[in-house]
């Protein structure tokens, strides 16, 4: 195989993430931030209608896999109490529903940490190949997620659903990739950790696979089969040669 880029899931295959959304904290939190804007909201109303807003949205979409875009949602939640639209600078409107989102992923946010090796292999691949992130995530999460651990600058593009209205395995995100790497579908290596959304999401795009093994991600799913299978990051350096050694030899398992 002629490897030009590799395309790299974020969450569970380069970022080790632990977030916990039912944490009461998010909510009382929000809450308590909601009183100094005039808005007067229980911890459980927010939760209820955050999880209300998140369900209109996806009963809205015509999308098979839908995405929900969490900026948007705490426009809408802001919306629908006019006595934040009283209150508050129209400024400060514009940029709080932004400011929402990143609240409650930080106070939701358990762990945030690379897997081993991570840095170390990005660092060694970055100098051969195109390198691109593709992930099921929001860009108010997800980029500064990535710059905080050191990888954002790797990545070119960055593509991220919430961006795009539908998750994977839709054909269409992975196309986006491609597209943005300009690189055909054979000549790119897709590396992720769940077995659904990413290896059988890239494998339907044309592109060759590798799982990750990780301690997040589905390990199995029905018609779904990865190329090769890695358990620790690092051992992505045994499988692009066995992917390169396969051109060059002939044989490989």
């Amino acid at each position: 195989m002629n490897i030009k880029a590799i395309v790299f899931d974020i969450n569970g295959t380069l970022i080790d993430i632990q977030t916990d959304e039912g944490n009461e904290e998010v909510y009382r939190g929000i809450s308590h931030f909601l009183t100094y804007q005039g808005i007067q909201a229980h911890r459980w109303e927010v939760r209820d209608e955050y999880y209300q807003l998140m369900d209109e949205q996806r009963k809205a979409s015509i999308e098979a896999f839908p995405e929900i875009d969490v900026v948007e949602l705490w426009r809408e939640y802001l919306r629908r109490r006019p006595e934040a639209c009283q209150a508050l600078h129209p400024e400060k409107l514009k940029w709080m529903p932004r400011f929402l989102a990143e609240m409650y992923r930080g106070i939701s946010r358990y762990r945030l940490q690379l897997y081993p090796e991570v840095k170390n292999v990005l660092d060694e691949l970055s100098q051969r190949y195109k390198l691109a992130a593709l992930s099921d995530a929001q860009s108010a999460w997800a980029l500064p997620e990535m710059r905080a651990v050191g990888i954002e600058g790797y990545f070119q593009p960055i593509i991220v659903s919430g961006d795009c209205g539908y998750r994977k395995p839709d054909s269409r995100i992975f196309q986006a990739a491609l597209d943005g790497l300009d690189v055909l579908p054979e000549n790119v290596l897709f590396v992720g950790n769940d077995m659904y959304r990413d290896i059988y999401g890239a494998s339907q795009a044309g592109m060759k696979t590798v799982f990750f093994s990780s301690n997040q991600g589905r390990k199995k799913a029905s018609g779904a089969e990865a190329d090769y299978v890695i358990y620790q990051f690092a051992e992505l350096r045994q499988a692009i040669a066995f992917f390169e050694g396969r051109k060059r030899g002939g044989e490989g398992t």
